[in-house]
């Protein structure tokens, strides 16, 4: 089967995306079985030789052409493209000449498991790809192609500081192929974001690109490609596909899929708008007031593991006892015992430099998945308000959605998606049950030297940590430099602070320090360097 028919996506409609049909138990199932058995029979090392092959029958004649016959081939492949689909011979072609300009001008070369990685994404597949075996390089084959073929491209990314460092050290060589690129960063205002979406290929992350779809949504008002549009498009003097920020969901390639597509899977991403009430900000301010007066495992209980707190009958009483005298909220049983859960949720589940800063007076969320502080992002359901009244910080209005979906049925909307991650294997059957994405390993381009240590347990925190500074010394006095990755903003400071004791220099990496990130990144890797970080993702 041609690729052309593997990849066949329809151009046509104002907003081109997947329409998710509602599917039977059975037809899940078999969809289930037929992915397993589809990894089961795969021939990785065939595939492999095949690709890689046909590509590398290409690269003499590509080698041979001088940089403006390259530039002129690559015209005519584009046409090729956009009359015939991705036909096998056109691809391979396309990666050999793709991968001769790549290295005349980024001076780096496609090593031949990354064409066959790129392959596998350029067929909707997820490549699971060891770290530093270059993936940014790795996609430019997929991106290029797809875009030469006339395919909007979102190439998605998991945080800023990625998407300006891969959309700037690639564009050279997207430039020399005659393809726009865009970048979308936050607090971009939204002609910025129009036109980077017009691009050939964009560099995004998943939050930004979410919520540009929400916008899109919320413009459209589910009309994506009716005959009304169309009608707007010719005639209307006020058209909305004018104030459209995308194209449509054509093709993604996400990086880090298995963070954005499985572990954030069904986190929602709402737009919302402020409700002004001072009625619920007044019982939010008593609501933590009487949270502070009860006593753990006697008014209530906490079970940190499920993330959840429950009252006893004694706290229900000393809850009813308060509100005897109180009115709004308090007057009602059910309601004012659901908000003083979530009192007690924010006093004791939500933790300062863990799971949230204080900025300038304002509540910042901590990203459980990326480390990265989300300035524009609330907690639902009066929880913001709960934390920001317990820190005593000014009280910002109740969130009302306007619009929301979760990652998953996002990404589910595309026509073609596919993604890389050096940690796919263990998700595997979720990536082909969820998005019918099927996982392709890739060998490494060497064999890997890389030693992993056994885990080490210790009896106490303490033991740990001097265990920890023993270790990081050792390897400073030998010149290496050192990582070290922790789990929260308060845990990085507590390390530094013991580092700093011991007289050891070294920079740290949290979500209160994520503006000098490149900085430290750059520097990490240097010559006794040690440096401190939380799981900022990227």
């Amino acid at each position: 089967m041609s690729s052309a028919t593997l990849f066949s996506i329809p151009l046509n409609g104002a907003y081109p995306q997947r329409e998710i049909a509602r599917e039977s138990w059975l037809d899940a199932r078999g969809r289930s079985l037929a992915g397993r058995l589809q990894r089961a029979c795969a021939r990785g090392d065939a595939a492999l030789r095949r690709v890689t092959g046909e590509v590398n029958r290409f690269a003499p004649a590509s080698a041979a052409l001088d940089d403006a016959g390259l530039r002129a081939r690559a015209v005519e492949i584009g046409v090729a493209l956009n009359e015939r689909g991705l036909e096998d011979e056109l691809v391979f072609e396309c990666f050999a000449l793709v991968r001769e300009l790549s290295g005349r001008v980024l001076g780096k070369r496609h090593f031949d498991v990354q064409v066959y990685a790129a392959w596998v994404l350029l067929h909707g597949n997820v490549a699971e790809m060891n770290t530093g075996e270059g993936k940014t390089l790795t996609a430019t084959l997929a991106v290029a192609t797809a875009a030469l073929a006339g395919i909007p491209t979102h190439v998605v990314t998991v945080n800023d500081y990625l998407v300006e460092r891969d959309a700037q050290e690639l564009k050279p060589l997207y430039q020399a192929l005659g393809l726009s690129v865009g970048t979308i960063l936050e607090g971009m205002d939204p002609d910025q974001r129009r036109a980077a979406y017009a691009c050939d290929i964009t560099y995004c992350t998943n939050k930004e690109l979410v919520f540009d779809f929400l916008k899109d949504r919320i413009t459209l008002a589910r009309d994506t490609g009716g005959a009304r549009l169309q009608l707007e498009r010719v005639y209307g003097t006020q058209s909305r596909t004018e104030r459209l920020l995308m194209r449509g969901l054509h093709y993604a390639i996400v990086d880090e899929a298995d963070s954005a597509l499985i572990d954030e899977a069904r986190v929602p991403v709402i737009i919302s708008r402020t409700v002004e009430d001072s009625e619920q900000n007044t019982f939010y301010e008593q609501a933590i007031a009487l949270a502070r007066e009860l006593e753990r495992d006697v008014d209530y209980l906490v079970d940190e593991r499920e993330r959840r707190v429950q009252l006893t009958e004694q706290g229900r009483r000393r809850i009813e006892t308060f509100a005897a005298d109180k009115r709004g909220i308090w007057n009602m049983t059910h309601w004012r015992e659901a908000g003083m859960l979530q009192a007690l949720s924010a006093m004791t589940l939500y933790l300062r430099d863990q799971h949230y800063l204080v900025v300038e007076d304002a509540i910042h969320i901590i990203d459980e998945f990326t480390g990265r502080t989300m300035p524009d992002r609330s907690w639902e359901m009066g929880l913001h308000q709960l934390v920001e009244a317990k820190e005593g910080v000014p009280m910002t209005g109740q969130r009302e959605p306007l619009a929301k979906i979760s990652y998953q049925r996002f990404f589910r909307r595309y026509l073609k998606l596919a993604g890389m991650s050096g940690t796919l294997s263990e998700v595997a059957p979720e990536l082909w049950d969820v998005y019918r994405l099927h996982t392709v390993t890739i060998p490494t381009n060497k064999p890997c030297l890389r030693r992993q240590a056994p885990d080490a347990v210790f009896a106490t925190a303490e033991a740990k940590w001097q265990a920890i500074l023993a270790a990081v010394i050792e390897l400073h006095g030998q010149g290496r430099p050192v990582l070290i990755g922790t789990r929260s903003v308060g845990v990085s400071e507590a390390l530094s602070e013991r580092l700093a004791a011991a007289g050891l220099v070294h920079r740290v990496l949290n979500a209160r320090q994520d503006e000098e990130e490149a900085a430290t990144i750059s520097e990490a890797g240097g010559i006794g360097r040690i440096t401190v970080a939380t799981n900022m993702a990227g």
